[in-house]
């Protein structure tokens, strides 16, 4: 990893939405430095032992055993991690767990790409927006 690259990490129990999302970010902009986790848990486990922390989470909601929104609480309450913005994606469209979400500190919910120009135009999004998580 280039020092002075964005790291950005991918969170989601589905191989190939990972690697379908981490494809649209470098076709996008191939000086990202992406990285991923399956899980909630290998996400802290890698965040905790990372000497450079990504500049933005994508974190799926819904994964077996450790889910996005307890993985989200531990960032959001770990005063090292609590300033890097997380986007949740999700395939579900409830308002008010996106609204639950946002209160507990997410930046951004988003319903899951499903074909490949979704993808693409989620990861342009990400990576075209300026995130400050002090006006959040």
């Amino acid at each position: 990893m280039a020092p002075d690259n964005k790291i950005l990490l991918i969170v989601d129990d589905d191989t190939d939405d990972r690697t379908l999302f981490i494809e649209a970010v470098k076709e996008i902009d191939d000086t990202v430095d992406c990285i991923s986790a399956n899980n909630g848990q290998e996400a802290l486990e890698l965040l905790h032992e990372s000497d450079r922390l990504p500049d933005i989470i994508i974190l799926d909601l819904r994964m077996p055993r450790y889910g996005g929104k307890k993985c989200l609480f531990e960032i959001k309450h770990n005063s090292r991690l609590a300033h890097i913005p997380v986007i949740i994606y999700t395939t579900s469209k409830n308002v008010e767990e996106s609204n639950e979400l946002r209160e507990m500190g997410a930046s951004h919910f988003m319903t899951k790409p499903s074909n490949a120009d979704e993808i693409y135009y989620m990861a342009s999004f990400i990576l075209g927006e300026r995130w400050n998580p002090t006006h959040l």
